[in-house]
């Protein structure tokens, strides 16, 4: 049974005439005849007391006409019901951190890009710069923060800024409480903690990469799988570790931190798919530019818009 039946049926009900039914409907009149006929063949009956004027509905188009009200109503229903939903669907904007980067004021850029974004799902995914790229061109995510340089010509990466890096120590240790910066030469007789274990390339080559620059071959006696873990074996005298300098924040109660000799830094990447123009990359960019310059850190000229 056609709902387009019915809604005529309906209107020829409440009207009581053909013309001002048909008029209501915005269809001519024989049209809407042909209609009301072809609904009283598929229910078997006939639906309208054709010899009253104003039409009247007979017991079974009573029955019908109850029913159609109803029906057409939940159908009503439904379609207001759809369109809140498709109306109110918040866009999704997938985010992909490795764990450092946390304690990086990535926190503070996520609380910003909610409270102005209203209409977007913000989802976080933690995940590494390698993952990442991968991420980024399967359309998995849409953003990523990470420390390592990949080139790949379908993701544009920029170099936000360059983290300090320094040395972690159990609370106890003979070098926790030394005065100035330690180099990486004193650093080369202790055991070392590098993370993360897998995948490779990573943050754990770039602070071996540090020591052999310097012509130092460290003494790696950890491979932890993320940095909590690294730091973790840290307190509890497995060795020591070199971190970004955001990360004391997490842990200082039994870890001990001390600047590097060395000018060493690690940098924060943010990664986008090559020729992204969504509002939601471009807001988020906003965001960091904007707080960069309320923290007083130098914003990049790739964040600042085109003139």
């Amino acid at each position: 049974m056609e709902m387009r039946l019915l809604r005529y049926f309906v209107a020829v009900a409440d009207e009581g005439n053909f013309n001002r039914a048909a008029e209501r409907l915005h269809i001519a009149q024989p049209p809407l005849s042909r209609a009301i006929q072809q609904l009283e063949a598929h229910v078997g009956a006939t639906l309208l007391d054709r010899s009253k004027r104003p039409l009247r509905l007979t017991l079974v188009g009573k029955l019908v006409y109850d029913q159609a009200l109803q029906m057409i109503a939940r159908l009503e229903d439904m379609e207001h019901m759809v369109k809140a939903a498709v109306g109110s669907e918040r866009r999704r904007f997938t985010v992909g951190f490795v764990s450092s980067t946390i304690y990086a004021r990535l926190p503070e850029l996520i609380r910003a890009f909610r409270a102005e974004a209203g209409d977007t799902e913000l989802v976080m995914v933690e995940s590494t710069t390698l993952d990442q790229i991968a991420a980024l061109k399967d359309g998995r995510i849409d953003v990523g923060f990470g420390r390592i340089r990949f080139d790949d010509p379908h993701v544009r990466r920029v170099v936000l800024r360059r983290e300090k890096l320094v040395a972690a120590f159990p609370i106890g240790h003979r070098l926790a409480d030394g005065d100035g910066p330690v180099s990486l030469a004193e650093l080369a007789r202790e055991p070392l903690v590098i993370y993360p274990r897998t995948p490779r390339p990573s943050y754990a080559d770039q602070v071996i990469s540090l020591f052999r620059d310097h012509a130092i071959e460290p003494r790696v006696v950890h491979e932890a799988r993320e940095l909590q873990i690294a730091i973790g074996l840290v307190a509890a005298e497995e060795g020591i570790a070199i971190v970004p300098e955001s990360v004391h924040r997490a842990r200082s109660h039994d870890v001990a931190y001390r600047d590097l000799l060395e000018p060493v830094t690690s940098p924060i990447i943010m990664s986008h798919r090559t020729g992204d123009l969504s509002p939601d990359l471009a807001h988020m960019i906003a965001v960091i530019a904007r707080k960069y310059r309320e923290w007083g850190y130098e914003v990049p000229a790739a964040l600042e818009p085109v003139a």
